[in-house]
This record gives structure tokens, C-alpha cells and sequence, in this order.
């Protein structure tokens, strides 16, 4: 019967239990902190510093990337001021070279009016001569002809001198 208490107290539950329970336990802690537990916390603690150091770079990596788009920004408001400038300057030197074809065309334009009056003027001059040249010719012809036939007789040139010689003596 001793034996009978002895298995009864092994296997209902009790004291004993407690304390097999307790010790294996408490080894298991004691063996669990003296090989796992350094190397886990000391993964999650290099876990946890990878996680804060690449919270830092992202964080880093961020504030880069607005400073790059700032300048980015900077720049391309330069490259438009500098666009526009040369725009600008392109205008200004399109509006004086057209400006200098102007005055040049002009004063091309006036010298050739005025060597085209000049021109004119001595055509013009050149017809006026040659006309009279040609009203003298055809008086002097004229006059040779009607002088030819009216001296064709003896009477009338008889006529001819005594009407002169009437004129030189009045005058």
C-alpha cells in the first residue's frame, strides 16, 4: 500500500507536480538566459539598430531629395530667367537690324530718286536739244526751199534786194 501512495501522489496532482514543474522551470530559464537569450537580444537589439540606422538614412535620403529638388527648382527658374534673356536680346537685336535695313533701304531709296531726277532731267534736257536742233534744221530747210523758189526769177530777186536795202536803211 505504501507503494499505492506513492504512484497515487505522482499521478494526481499536487505538490510534487508543483515542484518538478518549478524546477524544470526555472531550469529551463536559467539555460534559456545563459545561451539564448544574449544572442536574441542581441539580434533584436542589431535588428533594432539596423531599423533605427535605416530610419536615419531614409530620413537623411529624404531631406537630400528635397534639397536636390530645391535646387533643381533653382536652376530651372535660372535656365528661364537666362531663356528669357536671350529671348529678349534675340528681340533687341532683330528689331536693330531691322531697323538698320530700314534706314539703309531708305537712304538706298533716296539716293536712287535722286539719280533718277538727275537722269531724267538730262534726257530731258538731251530731247530739248536734239528738238531744236531738229526745228532749225527743218526751218533752215524750210526756209532754203521757199528762198529757192521764190529767187527762182530775175523779178523777184530784183524785188528781194530793193525791200532789204528799204529795211537796212531805216534802221
Amino acid at each position: 500500500m505504501n507503494n499505492l501512495i506513492i504512484l497515487g501522489s505522482l499521478t494526481t496532482p499536487g505538490i510534487g507536480l508543483i515542484f518538478w514543474t518549478t524546477l524544470v522551470f526555472l531550469l529551463l530559464i536559467f539555460l534559456l538566459g545563459k545561451y539564448a537569450w544574449k544572442p536574441i537580444l542581441n539580434a533584436i537589439k542589431t535588428r533594432e539598430e539596423g531599423i533605427e540606422e535605416a530610419l536615419a538614412t531614409a530620413s537623411k535620403a529624404k531631406q537630400e531629395m528635397q534639397n536636390i529638388k530645391a535646387d533643381n527648382e533653382k536652376i530651372l527658374m535660372e535656365a528661364r530667367n537666362e531663356r528669357d534673356n536671350l529671348l529678349k536680346e534675340a528681340r533687341d537685336v532683330k528689331d536693330s537690324i531691322i531697323g538698320e535695313a530700314k534706314s539703309k533701304a531708305t537712304k538706298e531709296a533716296e539716293r536712287i530718286m535722286v539719280a533718277a531726277r538727275e537722269q531724267i532731267q538730262n534726257e530731258k534736257n538731251a530731247a530739248i536739244t536734239e528738238l531744236k536742233n531738229q526745228v532749225a534744221t527743218l526751218s533752215i530747210e524750210i526756209a532754203e526751199k521757199i528762198l529757192k523758189s521764190e529767187l527762182s526769177s530775175g523779178d523777184k530777186q530784183k524785188a528781194l534786194v530793193s525791200q532789204l536795202m528799204k529795211d537796212v536803211n531805216l534802221n
